[in-house]
């Protein structure tokens, strides 16, 4: 069955169930994530990514220059989807994307980046971090 789970009545991140966050903590899985090209189509690009439940933020590290980061700077506030995939278990998680260079920013997505996959992000010119601010989970098998 799957499961789709909405905001909490906090207002800060959607409620997910500790077998959802387990599976999104999981360092071995990567996940697709989708955005719109400025022509309509969508693009999608596998990624490492961290989710923050707190603030119901997802993190990407990536370059201003990528595909995904020009989709979202060519219409702010866009509509995403990252979808983390192992077997039959999947995890949907659906916002608004941002492209953020501010160093601080940056810099929190590089450690929580860190500590998920024991090793730090690639360091390229231009680096900046995609925030996905979740309104939407669904979920199967998790």
């Amino acid at each position: 069955m799957t499961r789709t789970m909405s905001l909490s009545k906090q207002g800060r991140g959607p409620e997910v169930s500790a077998s959802v966050e387990e599976f999104l903590a999981a360092p071995q899985h990567v996940a697709a994530l989708t955005t719109v090209r400025p022509d309509g189509t969508l693009h999608m690009a596998p990624v490492r990514f961290t989710w923050d439940a707190a603030a119901g933020l997802v993190r990407v590290m990536t370059v201003a220059s990528s595909r995904k980061a020009r989709n979202l700077l060519a219409a702010p506030g866009g509509r995403v989807a990252l979808c983390q995939v192992h077997g039959f278990t999947w995890v949907t998680l659906e916002g608004t994307g941002t492209v953020v260079s501010d160093p601080a920013r940056v810099a929190e997505g590089v450690r929580r980046y860190t500590e998920r996959y024991w090793s730090a992000p690639p360091n390229p010119p231009g680096r900046v971090v995609i925030e996905i601010e979740v309104d939407r989970v669904l979920s199967l098998n998790a």
